[in-house]
């Protein structure tokens, strides 16, 4: 089994250092490591360390830094778009999406979404995703956590306009009939760009938006001939991209 990873807001400079706070609580007192054993200590920006904890405490773990490396940031980077699921089947897709390895997720505030994301409450359900992102990335101990943004989600324009700019856009639909398997990619050195993946909620893309999506430069794909679930669409197009991409 590989070492656990732990987020630390900065990589130590020193050999020494000393695991406290909740990542400190997790590694002492839910994992229960003890003196000797191996873990790893990462930033969320593409560094970490390699560490043997020498000393376990209330709380909190003493290692010894044995390596250090540090991961360029991916490019392209996978953005997907995940239009707001009603229940837990937006955080479902967030962290599979986060294992699966994308770089940024956008909440979009689909005309079909269910569930609306107001006040308050949509900074809640925000903050939620990017939790269970943090917590997704370290079960697959990724070196850079994936960003989630929106304010807190992202309207209809908002994403056009972000399709705009990318280097490639796709829009998965049901009625489309291209694949993304054989979608034209960048290529060669494209430099810092993205791929944009947008996915619609339960109750799918209008085809108003589908046609603002495409004014904006994206391809309306679909993976089979199956209708997966927003949960679960995101995580088989990130599948396809990222063995296109040779990430896996």
């Amino acid at each position: 089994m590989s070492a656990p990873l732990f987020l630390v807001d900065d990589l130590p400079a020193g050999s020494a250092f000393t695991l406290d706070g909740p990542e400190g609580h997790h590694a002492a007192t839910v994992q229960r490591l003890r003196a000797g054993e191996v873990l790893i200590l990462a930033d969320g920006r593409g560094g970490s360390a390699t560490a043997e904890v020498t000393a376990v405490g209330r709380g909190s773990v003493e290692v010894t830094i044995t390596g250090r490396e540090q991961v360029p940031a991916p490019d392209p980077r996978l953005v997907v778009v995940q239009g707001i699921a009603k229940g837990d089947r937006g955080e479902l897709a967030v962290q599979a999406m986060t294992e699966i390895g994308v770089d940024e997720i956008l909440p979009w505030a689909a005309s079909r979404s269910v569930a609306q994301w107001r006040g308050d409450r949509g900074f809640k359900a925000r903050d939620k995703w990017a939790s269970t992102a943090r917590e997704a990335a370290k079960q697959a101990r990724r070196s850079w956590l994936p960003l989630v943004g929106g304010d807190p989600d992202c309207s209809t324009k908002q994403v056009a306009a972000r399709l705009a700019g990318a280097a490639a856009a796709f829009v998965l639909h049901e009625e489309a009939t291209e694949r993304l398997a054989a979608a034209p990619l960048p290529a060669g050195e494209i430099g810092p760009g993205e791929i944009v993946l947008v996915v619609g909620p339960e109750g799918g893309i209008s085809d108003a938006e589908r046609a603002v999506f495409q004014e904006a430069g994206a391809t309306a794909v679909r993976l089979g001939r199956e209708v997966l679930r927003t949960s679960t669409a995101g995580v088989a197009a990130l599948a396809v991209l990222s063995a296109r991409l040779n990430r896996w």
